[in-house]
């Protein structure tokens, strides 16, 4: 028998999921969530460089890139959409090339993936030695964590899992990567009252002053370690051939005693009537 409140966590399916979450993203409490982390994101991309940044996220109508100064920014989406035409892939098998990607933004997609574990994996892979990893998430540790845990709660974005900060970032030191900063932003209590929304602002200048960790998101900023393996052919210590010389036997001399060589006298062949 499944209980009530594994059922209510159980995220659809990615087709499925992608408009609900995007209609929930332009919603005005949505549009108040994307305004705040932009503004936490903003200083970050705008120092980004490189090639490639790839964007994985569960709401693909949903640009948070258009600060970076990257040329070529990468969407997918779950299905096929003709008004927008993003390329169609699944954020856990992405069809992308092992270290070829300098930056990669997770805007909420592990809080509502089928497996966490895979998707950061195989972030993990597309993503250059030396590169960038931002993630977005919920944090549960806020008001928005609790009002997810009630029970009558079970639309989304309310049905997202929630993964708390210190478990994301031991996850990302068993990769590998090192944490560089972690802030937290979105202040403004999820109630969709116009009134109390339009002074998101307010709130997030406030408690971003104070560094208030219960903020209905986070941001992790974390740079991958490993380093590709390059083999390295064993340096073998050359060894001087020795100088071979003919025998002075065959060469017609003999060493005397006082280290002259003297010629020695040509050999006769032995005849059977000499003996």
């Amino acid at each position: 028998m499944i209980k009530p409140f594994a059922r209510r966590r159980a995220i659809p399916d990615p087709v499925a999921l992608a408009p609900l979450l995007d209609d929930w993203m332009h919603s005005p409490l949505g549009r108040a969530l994307i305004e705040a982390e932009k503004a936490q994101l903003a200083p970050i991309i705008s120092r980004v460089f490189g090639y490639h940044m790839l964007q994985l996220s569960c709401s693909p109508g949903v640009s948070m890139l258009d600060e970076c100064p990257v040329g070529h920014k990468i969407r997918f989406a779950p299905a096929w959409d003709p008004e927008r035409q993003t390329p169609v892939a699944d954020n856990e098998a992405l069809p992308l090339e092992t270290d070829s990607i300098d930056a990669v933004l997770l805007h909420h997609a592990l809080d509502f993936t089928p497996d966490s574990h895979r998707l950061l994996r195989e972030a993990t892979r597309v993503l250059m030695p030396g590169g960038r990893l931002l993630i977005l998430g919920f944090n549960p540790a806020s008001l928005w964590g609790l009002n997810g845990m009630m029970r009558w709660h079970r639309q989304t974005p309310w049905n997202a899992r929630f993964i708390s900060r210190r478990r994301l970032t031991d996850w990302l030191s068993l990769l590998d990567f090192h944490v560089e900063r972690v802030s937290y932003g979105g202040f403004m209590p999820p109630l969709k009252h116009p009134g109390m929304l339009s002074h998101a602002a307010k709130f997030e200048h406030w408690f971003d002053r104070l560094g208030n960790p219960t903020g209905a998101f986070y941001l992790i900023v974390a740079s991958k370690q490993r380093m590709p393996l390059t083999p390295v052919a064993p340096r073998w210590k050359k060894l001087r051939a020795p100088a071979l010389g003919a025998p002075l036997a065959e060469t017609g001399r003999v060493a005397s005693g006082r280290g002259t060589v003297i010629p020695m006298p040509p050999r006769k062949n032995l005849r059977q009537d000499d003996t």
